[in-house]
């Protein structure tokens, strides 16, 4: 029973990091979703309008950056309208807004957190089509016009663009760590679109066909993810757009990343109870599938079997006369990457950690977290408020 329970965790470890990622490849690149969608000329006549929707709670300092990238942005201006949906911040937010005429306002007195925000925004959208994006994100020039160039294809409801960490090697972990993570997730999210669909998408810059939008819990944790999951769960498919990129700085340190994780992770689990239906996957598929693979193991079960393998492979390493078999070489190959992962905790604040030993320990702090987001969740911390990291 502990040998089963060992090559059971090892196997679900292995296929949730990297099984599925070697997967997912061969099947993008010999089963790709067949579409064959005209794409039209660009003409600035044949451009549907859109919306830029921008939530924001205490952005004061950002406004003005915020403000000249959105100028900045290759679509014509009489076609893209910009909300910003200001949740009861007290500071000068709304006031320098003021200053730009052609932004919409949307405010409420009261901080109700960012899905609520969302709910009440959207309901001053009309138009066809809707981009999510954050304050602290800066956009590409062309990420509009690549975004919205999905929608020609009817089965797309929902577009995902790249989150992109800046990071340079004199920043300490929480940047580089966050900035490698994301590039190991963006490869995912660009091989399950090839194969199928996008499993979620990210909150720093997203679109969706506005009919498509259905009101969400107010306690939601993962407002983009169930956004459009939910899309999905129709039986659309969201698309993935590496050229139309966001990029937002990383969390100012481990312990600000550490509040981030944990809420995501809390997100996590209660996504999972919330859209139990896509588990089924003789009625959904491809995307159940996916969405098990690439989410439901990562988020739930995985971080177990990791933390379990190492306790496991040294029990039953005891019972063996070799000293050299393989339960005692995986237990001192876990000791080597613990020991490489501390080595990065300690280093944590420092610049110049080299790959060996932040990517171990990032790893290790991501999964920690998953952990202790089943407690955020339980404890019921999300219901305060909209929780923000400081970020550089």
């Amino acid at each position: 029973m502990v040998q089963f329970l060992f090559w059971f965790s090892l196997l679900l470890v292995l296929y949730t990091y990297v099984g599925y990622a070697l997967l997912i490849f061969l099947l993008a690149k010999y089963r790709p979703y067949k579409t064959q969608v005209q794409t039209p000329d660009g003409r600035a006549e044949e451009l549907p309008e859109v919306t830029l929707f921008i939530a924001a709670y205490n952005e004061a300092d950002i406004i003005a950056e915020k403000m000249l990238n959105c100028r900045s942005l290759a679509y014509p201006a009489q076609k893209l309208q910009i909300i910003w949906v200001i949740d009861g911040s007290n500071d000068q937010s709304e006031v320098l807004l003021q200053q730009y005429p052609d932004v919409q306002i949307v405010s409420s007195p009261l901080r109700n957190g960012k899905t609520a925000a969302i709910n009440h925004g959207m309901q001053h959208v009309n138009t066809p089509i809707v981009i999510f994006s954050d304050a602290n994100c800066l956009l590409n020039s062309d990420a509009i016009h690549i975004m919205v160039s999905q929608f020609n294809d009817p089965s797309i409801g929902c577009v995902s663009g790249e989150k992109r960490v800046a990071f340079t090697d004199g920043d300490t972990i929480s940047s580089k760590g966050e900035g490698t993570y994301w590039k190991y997730e963006s490869l995912l999210k660009k091989l399950d679109f090839q194969y199928y669909s996008t499993v979620g998408a990210a909150g720093e810059l997203f679109a969706i066909r506005t009919q498509l939008f259905t009101v969400m819990p107010e306690d939601t944790l993962l407002d983009d993810f169930m956004l459009s999951m939910g899309i999905a769960q129709k039986g659309y498919r969201i698309a993935y757009t590496p050229d139309a990129y966001a990029v937002e700085s990383g969390s100012l340190n481990m312990e600000e990343e550490a509040k981030r994780k944990r809420r995501i992770a809390a997100g996590g689990w209660q996504s999972i109870n919330r859209l139990l239906p896509l588990l089924h996957i003789v009625r959904y598929g491809k995307l159940s599938f996916q969405y098990i693979s690439h989410r439901v193991l990562r988020w739930s079960v995985t971080p177990f079997a990791l933390f379990a393998l190492w306790p496991l492979s040294f029990v039953i390493g005891l019972g063996q006369e070799s000293p050299y078999n393989v339960f005692h070489v995986i237990f001192v190959a876990q000791v080597v990457f613990y020991l490489c992962a501390g080595i990065g905790y300690l280093q944590r604040d420092h610049p110049h950690v080299s790959k060996l030993f932040y990517v171990p320990y990032y790893f290790i702090f991501m999964n920690i977290n998953v952990l202790l987001g089943i407690y955020y969740l339980l404890s019921k911390q999300h219901r305060s408020g909209w929780e923000k990291s400081q970020r550089k």
